[in-house]
């Protein structure tokens, strides 16, 4: 069929991903308030009405059919109920990663302080903004060692009018970062090389994903670039069985405390870490 009206090509789509993702309907929904930059109450009051790009969106459907994450191919992502851009160099932000902006807010008494923080792989950029939003008077200075994630971040960055707060640098780990910051946070690559992943994963960059041979490789080359600089927090993200390979990391290292954090579904997800106290 080449000419479709709104309803004909609403069914369409359901049957191209039906049997293929988990809720067809509500994606094939989805793609054309996407394509339409409309609400539900649009699409069901233009029902019968003629669709001109019809195979644009029927191609859309048909890549999400082959697990293309959505996010991708709308270019859209929720994220801290807010609305980010995304696209297919930098890592697509999950849930849990919230989880990480609530455990660093929640050490910081005064919002109104003038913090410096480092982010170690900032990725779309949505870490670093949302803090941003959260503490007026902190600065922000992101790093990653992908190009096409620092444009990602930079548009994010730009959307949301906070690019005299948050500089964006290439490069790896803290090496770009020689002033002092009081607090780093990161959501770096922390899966084992040879894991086996999801299809949908597959379209991510792997660069982000995978944290070395065991997998871990990063965090602990944080937490010494952590112990080695005048930083008081640092705050990660981490793979759910690493807590143990971290705590003894640390048996011998000097820092004041560690405390980890679980996800919604009671793994561990992070560790915040405190210099020792003076």
């Amino acid at each position: 069929m080449s000419e479709y009206r709104l309803k004909e090509l609403q069914k369409e789509l359901i049957d191209i991903l039906n049997g293929k993702i988990e809720r067809p309907a509500r994606e094939a929904q989805l793609i054309l308030m996407h394509s339409f930059g409309c609400d539900e109450l649009w699409l069901m009051m233009h029902k019968d009405e003629m669709i001109e790009n019809a195979n644009e969106i029927i191609n859309k459907a048909q890549r999400r059919s082959l697990n293309e994450p959505l996010e991708y191919i709308t270019n859209r992502v929720s994220f801290y109920s807010r609305e980010f851009f995304i696209d297919y160099g930098a890592l697509i932000p999950r849930p849990e990663t919230e989880l990480l902006i609530d455990e660093v807010l929640k050490r910081i008494e005064d919002k109104e302080s003038r913090l410096v923080f480092a982010e170690v792989g900032v990725g779309s950029g949505i870490i670093s903004i949302v803090l941003a939003q959260y503490l007026p008077n902190a600065e922000f200075i992101a790093v990653d060692i992908s190009k096409d994630a620092l444009k990602i971040a930079e548009e994010n960055i730009k959307r949301f009018g906070l690019e005299k707060r948050i500089e964006l640098r290439h490069g790896s780990l803290l090496e770009p970062v020689k002033e002092k910051i009081d607090f780093l946070v990161s959501n770096p690559p922390y899966i084992a090389d040879d894991a086996p992943l999801e299809s949908n994963l597959s379209y991510e960059p792997q660069n982000a994903l995978f944290g070395g041979k065991i997998g871990d490789e990063i965090i602990k080359k944080l937490l010494i670039e952590f112990l080695n600089r005048d930083i008081s927090f640092f705050c990660c993200e981490m793979g759910y069985d690493q807590r143990d390979k971290i705590v003894n990391f640390l048996s011998d290292k000097v820092y004041g405390n560690i405390d980890f954090y679980k996800d919604l579904s009671g793994f561990d997800r992070g560790f915040t870490v405190k210099a020792i106290d003076e």
